[in-house]
C-alpha cells in the first residue's frame, strides 16, 4: 500500500502556538484544523492518521461524528485517538540537532532542555531517534521506545566545528525506516557548510515520505527561505524563535500534536475495491467540523468464496457408497464374525493322536497343527477354536498352507500360517471399516483401506525375512570357521554344530539348535543341516552341506575344507560390497525417479483432492492413470535391470 501523498493541506500548520512565542504575545484564537500525517493499508481496510492543528483549548474530536468519502461516496470508518497504550501503527520521530560551535551557551543548553521536555510530553509508544549534526553526522541513538536511553544520549553530547545540516537531514530521514507514520524534527541555528546540493536533500525527503519540521532559531532570511524549500517538501511546517527559552513550548506543542493524532479505519467497499482516488476525512471538535483530504489507493478487498456446488462437492469426494450400501456392509460383516464363532464352537472333529506324533509335536510344526486338531474335544478359548476353523479352511489349499509355513520359518516369526491367515483377514477388514467411516462412505478411501490391510502384513513378512537371511548370510562364514575350529579340536561334526549353538547368535543358533533337535530324533545331519540351507535360503550353505556329505562318503579333512569355503564366502561378500558401493548411486535413483510421482499424487489427494479428482471421476482421468502406471512399473523395472549386477 503506498503511504499518502499529500495533496490537499500539506503546508497547514499543526500548532500556532510556536509562533506566538516568536511574537512574543500571546496566540490568537485559531481555527481547529486536521491534516493526514500517514495512509497505509492494513489487510483489507485503510488506516489513517489524522492530526489536529491550532488551539483546540483542550477540546477533544468526537470520535462517532466521523465520517469518510471516497470521491464523494461514503465509506464506513471508525475512530479512536492513539493513546500510551495504543500500537495499532507504528510512529517514529527522529530529532536532528544542531551540536555546531554557534550553539554554544545558552543555546545548547536550552536546546537539550527542550528535548527533554519533547521526551517528557511525547506519547510512549511512539519510537524516538537522535541524530546530530556539525563536522560530522551522527546517529547518536537509533528509534526506540525506550526514552530514557534518548535522554542518557542528549546528556552525552558535545559541540564541534562547521553545520552540515543537509547532510544532518538526510541522515535523520534515513533513520526513521520505512514503516508506520514518520517525521523528523530538525534544530539549527546556522547556515548549512557542506558541499550537499539543497535538491539532492529535498528529493530525498519527497521520496522518503517522511513528515519534516524545522525549528529555525536566530536565521536569516536567505536561510529561512532555504529551510522554507525543506520543510515544503516534507509536508510540514517552518518554526522560527529568536529566543532560546522558547524551545521548550515549541517542542512541548509538537509532542502534544503526536498526543493528539487520530486514528481513523476505513472499510472500501467492493464497489471502491482497489480503486483510486481522493479520500476525505471529518469529525467535529467542540462543535467545529475539521476535514482534511489525501489521495489514496484502497486496498484489494478479498473475494468472497463461493458456496460449492453439490457436483463440485461429489467430483472432490470422488465415488462414494451410498449409505445404504455402508450399513449392509457393516451389518454383513457381523453377521460373517457371528457365522465364524458359530463353526468355531460347533465346528470341532475328534481326532486320535499317535505315539510318534505325541513324540515329535512340540518340535515341529505339523506335530503342533495335529495336537492343536486332537484337543479342540476339549474345552478351549474362541481364539483357539477360531485358529481351529483356519486350519480347517487352509486343509484344502496345500500349497498356500505350504508357502505360509515357509514364510514364517524363514522370517522367524512363531506363528503358525492359520493364525497368521487370522490376523492378516482381521487387519484388511479392520482396516477397510476404519477407511469408510473416515472418509464418510468415500469408496476411495475403502480402497485404500483395504489395500493397506492386504498389503501391509505381507510387507511386513517380507522384510522381516529378508533381513533374517540377510543376518543368516553374515554369520555363515564366521560359522564355518567355528566349526572348522571346533573340529580340529578333536569334535564330531553333532559336537561342533552344538558349539555354534551354545556359543553363535540368532539366527544362525536358532536354526542350528532345530537341525541339533531333528538329529536327536533321528534325522541324518545332513538332511537337518540340508532343511537349514532350504529355509534360509542360502546357496552358500547348501555348497557346505554338500561339502560334508562328500567328505563324509569319500574322507577327507573337513575342517581345512569348511576354513577354504569360509573363505570364498568373505571375498564373495566383499566383491557384493564393491558392486553395492558402486550401483548405490543407481539404485537411488530408481527409488526417486519411482517413488515421487506416486507420493505426489498421494499428496495432492490428501491436500487438494479437487485438483486431481478429474483423474477418478472421467473416463480421460482413468486411462491416464492405468497408463502411468504401465510406464512407471515398465521404467522401473528397466532400471532395476540396468543397475543390478549378478555376482
Amino acid at each position: 500500500m503506498n503511504r499518502t501523498r499529500r495533496t490537499l493541506a500539506a503546508s497547514a500548520l499543526l500548532c500556532a502556538a510556536p509562533f506566538a512565542l516568536v511574537l512574543g504575545g500571546s496566540a490568537p484564537a485559531w481555527a481547529v484544523e486536521s491534516t493526514i500525517d500517514h495512509v497505509e493499508g492494513d489487510g483489507e481496510e485503510l488506516q489513517v492518521l489524522v492530526s489536529l492543528q491550532g488551539e483546540t483549548g483542550g477540546a477533544t474530536p468526537d470520535l462517532a461524528s466521523v465520517a469518510v468519502t471516497f470521491d464523494g461516496e461514503p465509506l464506513p470508518a471508525e475512530a479512536h485517538v492513539l493513546d500510551d497504550g495504543g500500537r495499532e501503527i507504528q510512529r517514529t520521530t527522529v530529532l536532528a540537532m544542531d551540536v555546531s560551535n554557534s550553539m554554544r551557551g545558552d543555546k545548547f543548553a536550552e536546546a537539550k532542555q527542550a528535548a527533554e521536555v519533547f521526551l517528557d510530553t511525547v506519547p510512549a509508544d511512539v519510537r524516538v531517534g537522535l541524530v546530530t549534526f556539525a563536522a560530522d553526522v551522527v546517529e547518536v541513538q537509533a528509534p526506540t521506545d525506550d526514552h530514557d536511553a534518548v535522554r542518557d544520549a542528549l546528556a552525552g553530547l558535545a559541540l564541534s566545528r562547521q553545520t552540515r545540516l543537509y547532510d544532518g537531514v538526510t541522515e535523520a530521514v534515513a533513520a526513521t525506516g520505512e514503516d508506520g507514520a514518520r517525521s523528523v524534527l530538525v534544530l539549527s541555528d546556522g547556515a548549512d557548510t557542506s558541499t550537499t546540493a539543497i535538491a539532492d536533500v529535498t528529493a530525498a525527503v519527497k521520496g522518503a515520505e517522511v513528515k519534516l519540521d524545522v525549528v529555525a532559531l536566530a536565521q536569516s532570511t536567505k536561510n529561512m527561505a532555504l529551510l522554507q524549500q525543506l520543510t515544503d517538501a516534507g509536508g510540514g511546517k517552518l518554526l522560527s524563535a529568536s529566543d532560546p527559552a522558547a524551545l521548550s513550548d515549541v517542542f512541548a506543542q509538537e509532542a502534544e500534536a503526536l498526543a493528539q493524532q487520530v486514528l481513523v479505519t476505513v472499510t472500501p467497499t467492493e464497489a471502491t475495491s482497489g480503486a483510486e482516488g481522493t479520500l476525505s476525512v471529518s469529525f467535529h471538535v467542540d462543535g467545529t467540523t475539521v476535514t482534511d483530504g489525501a489521495f489514496v489507493q484502497l486496498p484489494q478487498a478479498a473475494p468472497q468464496p463461493e458456496e460449492p456446488t453439490e457436483e463440485v462437492l461429489a467430483a472432490e469426494r470422488g465415488p462414494v457408497i451410498p449409505e445404504e450400501w455402508m450399513l449392509a456392509g457393516l451389518a454383513a460383516t457381523a453377521v460373517a464374525l457371528v457365522v465364524i464363532l458359530f463353526l468355531a464352537f460347533g465346528g470341532t472333529r475328534d481326532r486320535k493322536r499317535d505315539a510318534v506324533d505325541r513324540r515329535i509335536e512340540a518340535y515341529t510344526r505339523k506335530g503342533a497343527r495335529k495336537l492343536a486338531e486332537a484337543g479342540r474335544a476339549e474345552p478351549a478359548s474362541v481364539t483357539q477354536q477360531a485358529v481351529a476353523v483356519a486350519e480347517n479352511v487352509l486343509e484344502g489349499q496345500r500349497g498356500l498352507q505350504a508357502a505360509l509355513e515357509s514364510r514364517l520359518e524363514s522370517a522367524g516369526l512363531a506363528l503358525r500360517p492359520a493364525e497368521w491367515l487370522l490376523i492378516h483377514a482381521g487387519l484388511t477388514l479392520g482396516l477397510g471399516v476404519v477407511a469408510i467411516l473416515l472418509g464418510g462412505g468415500s469408496a476411495l478411501f475403502m480402497l485404500v483401506g483395504l489395500l493397506l490391510g492386504a498389503g501391509g502384513p505381507w510387507l511386513f513378512l517380507s522384510l522381516k525375512k529378508s533381513r533374517r537371511l540377510a543376518a543368516f548370510k553374515a554369520q555363515l562364514a564366521d560359522t564355518l570357521q567355528l566349526m572348522a575350529g571346533s573340529l580340529s579340536a578333536g569334535l564330531s561334526l553333532a559336537q561342533s554344530v552344538d558349539t555354534v549353538v551354545r556359543e553363535g547368535s540368532d539366527p544362525m543358533a536358532a536354526e542350528f539348535r532345530r537341525a541339533l533337535i531333528e538329529t536327536r530324533l533321528g534325522v541324518e545331519i545332513e538332511e537337518a543341516l540340508a532343511g537349514v540351507g532350504e529355509r534360509m535360503e542360502s546357496v552358500d550353505f547348501e555348497w557346505v552341506v554338500m561339502a560334508i556329505r562328500i567328505q563324509r562318503e569319500v574322507g577327507g579333512n573337513l575342517s581345512e575344507l569348511l576354513n577354504k569355503v569360509a573363505d570364498t564366502i568373505r571375498e564373495r561378500e566383499y566383491l557384493e560390497r564393491q558392486v553395492k558401493t558402486l550401483s548405490a548411486e543407481g539404485r537411488m535413483s530408481v527409488w526417486i525417479l519411482g517413488g515421487l510421482p506416486p507420493a505426489f499424487l498421494a499428496y495432492l489427494v490428501a491436500f487438494n483432492p479437487g485438483y486431481v479428482s478429474p483423474m477418478w471421476s472421467s473416463p480421460l482421468g482413468w486411462a491416464m492413470l492405468i497408463l502411468m502406471g504401465i510406464l512407471l512399473s515398465g521404467g522401473i523395472f528397466w532400471m532395476k535391470r540396468v543397475v543390478k549386477v549378478e555376482v
